[in-house]
């Protein structure tokens, strides 16, 4: 696992499949995370990404903003997603947002 960004009390990794976030996402550094989980996207162009949120422990919705926005790259990308993994807080968020169905669909880039 490798350290791509670390501010306070988050930190993103790339792991062998893809993404991970670690820590409290709060609003000081959800735009920061985001920039550079996007940066790792456009740059690698891997052609399938896993995302892992499972270690972070506050539910806060800038945290799905952060998964959303990567998700959005991915599919400009045309970058297929496998998993995504949320902490038990961010599910019972997304799940309150309904964003759950969306978070849980599976992502395959069309042929175009």
């Amino acid at each position: 696992m490798t350290a791509i960004f670390t501010d306070r009390d988050v930190s993103l990794h790339q792991q062998a499949e893809g993404l991970s976030v670690q820590g409290d996402v709060d609003i000081a550094s959800a735009a920061a995370l985001a920039a550079e989980g996007t940066r790792w996207l456009t740059d690698q162009r891997p052609e399938a990404v896993a995302f892992d949120f499972s270690k972070v422990s506050t539910p806060r919705n800038v945290a799905l903003s952060v998964l959303l926005q990567w998700m959005r790259t991915c599919h400009l990308h045309h970058i297929r997603v496998t998993s995504i993994a949320l902490s038990a807080p961010l599910e019972r968020l997304a799940e309150l947002a309904e964003l759950d169905a969306l978070i849980n669909a599976p992502y395959e880039p069309s042929a175009c």
